[in-house]
């Protein structure tokens, strides 16, 4: 219960305005401002390969080195979540926004048809972007919180069963936090999870005879955790009807094994971007990799503590950011969304992060034999 209420507490957190949080904050701006995509009549047509964007090979030949198309792509629903951030930081409740139409720019080529805290749902309405895209594209955006050092006091709980079945290792569990905030009925109403259900019900029954639909959750931090759970559901009950696909930044463990399992056989897909230096991809529990049913995984899984990577990875680093200010940056820094965008936004590869880090190592150290020629006594 006193995850469940904390979590809840932190999809509208009233924090102080910290040095950090403002350098944070600040980054988030600068990363939008630096990488907006195109308007949609210059951006690259991705028709003819839409379904391989969206994971239906599960991104093979595409991260690493990372496809220019699908940059554009990662950036473009990164601008969904900063968009839920902008608008529910400027209305923080839980009521529908006063003017939906404005959370996103008008070339945008979406129009939003639903909101309420933390998400909003749009759908692909201009003709050129259905184009551009190759399909109908209906997206659930998610915020997370604004402030990351909160998120150690709510893991406290663990994994819970969605199904009363058997042992805990043959049930997909979930943590139980996340599952309370996504199903938990609010006091006016229906849950989160009914009303993003109803909303894609809606607009599935809508345009599902005129193309190809897709359906893209997206969110960082802990809505990447809620788009996850959403991409479970809707992959089950619309799954026959779209390609269901999550882009989560900086997000948390959400399932076992078995939740991995049961989504992948659903046909959900998930591209997880990771920042190696950020606490929050690394909680709750821990993974164990492997079918070994040693005494300490047994005793870890009874309490509820072994979880699963969920997803595809493109990790990160924010020590390979050509900014020093990234590259400084503290465990607050290293999860801000307007980080992972600007890291996405400069990644090329792994190789080269590695050379550019290895040209850094040989700068510095030329500097120092400068620095020690400069100041040895002449002989």
């Amino acid at each position: 219960m006193r995850l469940a209420i904390n979590l809840s507490h932190h999809i509208s957190p009233h924090t102080k305005n910290t040095t950090t949080t403002r350098f944070a904050s600040s980054l988030r701006v600068h990363a939008t401002a630096t990488t907006t995509p195109p308007n949609p009549t210059h951006r690259a047509s991705i028709g003819k390969q839409w379904r391989e964007y969206q994971g239906i090979n599960n991104w093979d030949g595409l991260l690493d080195p990372l496809d220019d198309a699908l940059r554009s792509e990662i950036l473009r629903y990164g601008q969904f979540v900063e968009s839920a951030y902008a608008a529910f930081d400027f209305h923080p409740n839980p009521h529908p926004h006063p003017h939906p139409h404005s959370l996103l720019p008008p070339d945008s080529g979406y129009r939003v048809t639903a909101t309420s805290t933390p998400r909003f749902v749009a759908v692909s309405t201009d003709e050129a972007e259905v184009a551009r895209l190759g399909r109908r594209d209906i997206v659930i955006a998610y915020r997370g919180t604004i402030t990351c050092l909160e998120w150690l006091e709510n893991f406290r709980a663990g994994l819970t069963r969605l199904d009363a079945s058997g042992q805990p290792d043959a049930s997909p569990m979930v943590a139980s936090g996340f599952w309370s905030l996504y199903t938990s009925r609010a006091r006016e109403g229906a849950s989160l999870r009914e009303e993003v259900r109803e909303e894609v019900r809606r607009l599935v029954s809508a345009y599902g005879g005129g193309g190809p639909i897709s359906l893209t959750v997206t969110g960082h931090s802990l809505g990447a955790a809620l788009g996850v759970l959403t991409a479970y559901d809707v992959a089950r009950d619309f799954g026959d009807d779209a390609l269901v696909t999550a882009v989560s930044f900086g997000g948390p463990r959400v399932g076992n094994e078995r939740f991995r399992r049961e989504l992948e056989r659903r046909g959900g897909r998930v591209l997880r971007i990771v920042n190696a230096q950020d606490v929050i991809t690394k909680v709750p529990g821990v993974v164990m990799e492997g079918e070994g049913e040693g005494w300490v995984k047994r005793r870890l899984s009874e309490a509820g503590w072994v979880y699963a990577e969920v997803g595809r990875e493109l990790r990160l680093r924010s020590s390979d950011s050509p900014r020093r200010e990234v590259r400084a940056g503290n465990v607050a820094t290293c999860h801000d969304l307007g980080v992972y965008l600007h890291l996405v936004n400069s990644f090329m590869s792994s190789g080269c992060a590695e050379e550019r880090n290895q040209m850094a190592l040989l700068s510095m150290f030329g500097s120092m034999g400068t620095w020690h020629r400069e100041r040895s006594p002449v002989a």
